[in-house]
């Protein structure tokens, strides 16, 4: 289970770090906010431990970004709105940090980016060009790749989610995403990404997409 202290602890460093000399207000008041946020009733997938693993993988990838303070703040947000019945959470999650973290310090600079960053996860697919979005998408759908037992608490984790959701209408909905991940020319971007999760990305959500097809 994660610690909440701890990663009250992580974001505080990221946002002072990100900040720099020019310092600002408190960041744990922010940090809180956040936390209660990924804390919400309503979420079994995105949760604490997703936010922990996004965080995690961003630190194995780190050394692709450009800025991996931004990445990592993109990282606290990306989720931070977040309503399984609600189809702009994304949306909502980018206009959240782009208007707390101007009142939390955060240059405008590096607020527009953390917001472009979040909405980059709407897609997954950032471009040749774009470390961290890379980055961040990478560290995003790093649970693909996972080995059997996790990749099975994680669709299991997403259907809890989904609770509402009439058995045959998830399996459609649920089979199209799998789909239009496939579809996409790769699914991770940075070279840690494609030489060590990709293949066992691509098996995992063919087997889970063969599982939903039966």
């Amino acid at each position: 289970m994660p610690d909440p202290e701890a990663l009250r602890v992580r974001f505080v460093r990221t946002l002072e770090a990100a900040r720099g000399a020019a310092g600002g207000p408190d960041p744990v008041p922010y940090a809180d906010n956040l936390l209660a946020r990924w804390q919400e009733p309503q979420r079994r997938y995105h949760t604490l431990a997703h936010l922990t693993a996004v965080l995690d993988h961003v630190d194995v990838l780190e050394r692709y970004a450009a800025d991996p303070d931004v990445v990592r703040l993109a990282a606290w947000f990306h989720d931070a709105v977040y309503l399984p019945d609600r189809s702009e959470n994304e949306e909502r999650s980018a206009r959240l940090a782009e208007r707390a973290l101007p009142e939390a310090g955060l240059g405008g600079e590096k607020t527009a980016e953390v917001a472009r960053l979040v909405r980059l996860t709407v897609g997954h697919d950032p471009a040749g060009d774009d470390p961290d979005g890379q980055v961040l998408c990478d560290a995003d759908l790093a649970v693909l790749a996972s080995p059997p037992s996790s990749y099975a608490a994680y669709t299991a984790a997403v259907r809890e989610e989904y609770h509402f959701v009439p058995p045959d209408a998830f399996r459609a909905g649920r089979s199209a995403v799998l789909r239009q991940l496939l579809d996409l020319p790769r699914l991770f971007h940075t070279p840690h990404g494609r030489e060590q999760w990709e293949a066992t990305a691509r098996y995992n959500l063919r087997a889970e997409l063969e599982m939903l097809s039966t």
